[in-house]
């Protein structure tokens, strides 16, 4: 799962329906302790505490912190990612509805566990598991709308650029964005909306990719 060795995670999955009601239990509960804590001062401790389980019991359902941390990350990573897939606008004729319910869907899940998301970056910082972690998230990411380009409008460079290049470019943009806007909330002066956040984004992709006329409408009237 998403970059860490399989002897580094558990193989214990719950077979009963109260195994599984357990193991949701558990990861609820790491959910708003790594929110609280952080990767680095959390301790499985805690997590037994919030959850209202055993220390053996907790050892039982995930071998260590790596372990119940990558879950909590990949399930996180699971939602957001079929989250910005746009469902109701088809991309090749409505390219710009198509990336504003992306990115809503995206940021709308960012800004719901940015907490965790923190403390994922968090975490890269001090284990380069973690950092791999976040790569093969964003990669999964960037190779998606790669392959929309180029099977809905045959799109395979910018300005010469290689599209790869670019589309890596405005992943950055959409993640330093809703880092800045949502990771570190608390330090804004004037906080900013998913929709608005949604919205200034995908005018700059969709300029990118489709230079079309700018809209004339300020964002400023939506917030």
């Amino acid at each position: 799962m998403l970059g860490l060795k399989k002897k580094d995670l558990s193989s214990f999955s719950p077979q009963t329906t109260k195994g599984l009601r357990t193991r949701v239990k558990i990861l609820k509960s790491a959910r708003k302790v790594f929110a609280r804590y952080g990767y680095v001062t959390l301790r499985m401790s805690d997590v037994a505490s919030e959850s209202g389980v055993s220390m053996g019991a907790l050892y039982r359902y995930f071998k260590n912190k790596d372990d119940l941390f990558i879950n909590l990350i990949g399930g996180i990573h699971e939602d957001m990612f079929q989250a910005s897939r746009s469902n109701e606008h088809d991309f090749s004729t409505e390219p710009f509805e198509a990336l504003l319910a992306a990115n809503r869907g995206y940021l709308a899940h960012y800004h719901e566990n940015r907490d965790v998301i923190r403390a994922l970056i968090e975490a890269g910082t001090v284990d380069n598991r973690f950092r791999d972690v976040w790569w093969q998230m964003r990669k999964r990411h960037v190779d998606r709308f790669v392959h929309a380009l180029k099977k809905s409008h045959e799109i395979e460079t910018v300005d010469g650029v290689p599209a790869y290049l670019v589309v890596e470019s405005m992943a950055s943009l959409v993640e330093q964005s809703a880092y800045t806007w949502f990771a570190q909330e608390e330090l804004n002066a004037k906080p900013i909306s998913v929709e608005v956040a949604a919205e200034i984004v995908t005018r700059i992709w969709y300029r990118t990719f489709f230079n079309p006329k700018p809209n004339q409408n300020s964002i400023s009237e939506k917030s």
